[in-house]
């Protein structure tokens, strides 16, 4: 049985970690209040900038106690979603990066490595970007390539001082369960076991989904339920079950119910 965490603002502090103080200081003096874009997926309403700040925030708090182990896993629903925001640049409806500053804050809180796996449709590039020269934040995404955002490529691996520890994996159009477990089993999970996190944080899209308008791939309830299974059992073995999923994409409501639920499930089942 699970329990309902509270919701909280990202501080400043949490926010700077990962986000330029230009950056921040340009997004709470033009977005708290108003309607606008700020890239042409990324628009804003007037009680955008709270619900932003409460994302970021809350998928922070869950990392930072199961790290604590006052919880041993959780899952964060949350929007706006977080994947695609940059440093300094907000895009793909995305304006902070909920998994990057609740990885940051955990390895400010004494984790010595965190692993970041996305298993969105859409490349995380802002995720990447931030952790690209960080040896101690391993970034791993299952992806449809060529697509949005044009980033991704397997040649993509890190900067010099964190060579490796980006993984990409991109699949073509009309993958499905197959695909993304082979993809987990022959590619991310070794590499996950040679890095050895102390905490697995999961960006959660679940725009994979074979109804998705967005996209083309042909993933199932059954295969996002095969997928959170074996990153829960990737989390038993490496970190003390300690993992944490984050919702990201999802645009089609029986996929995204279908691909939630079955990611619950996983983490709800009896060790």
């Amino acid at each position: 049985r699970g329990r309902h965490v509270p919701i909280r603002a990202a501080t400043d502090v949490e926010l700077a970690r990962v986000h330029g103080a230009a950056y921040l200081e340009s997004l709470a003096r033009t977005v708290p209040g108003a309607s606008g874009w700020l890239d042409g997926d990324t628009y804003y309403s007037p009680q955008t900038w709270d619900a932003a700040l409460a994302a970021a925030g809350s998928v922070t708090e869950l990392a930072l106690q199961v790290l604590a182990g006052a919880l041993s896993a959780g899952f964060a629903l949350v929007r706006p979603p977080g994947h695609h925001a940059e440093r300094d640049r907000a895009m793909g409806f995305c304006l902070l990066n909920n998994v990057a500053v609740a990885a940051a804050a955990a390895r400010a809180a004494g984790a010595a490595r965190v692993a970041i796996l996305d298993w969105d449709v859409h490349h995380g590039n802002g995720t990447q970007q931030i952790f690209w020269d960080d040896p101690t934040v391993m970034y791993q995404s299952i992806h449809q390539f060529p697509f949005y955002p044009g980033t991704g490529a397997p040649d993509e691996i890190g900067g010099p001082g964190a060579l490796g520890a980006t993984v990409n994996v991109g699949l073509p159009a009309g993958g499905g369960d197959r695909d993304f477990l082979a993809a987990f089993d022959h590619v991310l999970a070794p590499a996950l076991a040679e890095f050895r996190p102390d905490l697995i944080v999961v960006s959660a899209g679940f725009d994979a989904h074979h109804a998705d308008p967005l996209a083309s791939m042909q993933v199932s309830r059954y295969g996002f339920a095969r997928l959170a299974a074996r990153v829960r059992a990737a989390a038993d073995a490496l970190c003390g079950g300690r993992w944490v999923v984050a919702l990201e994409g999802g645009y089609d409501l029986s996929g995204l119910g279908e691909g939630a639920t079955a990611t619950l499930e996983a983490l709800l089942a009896p060790a």
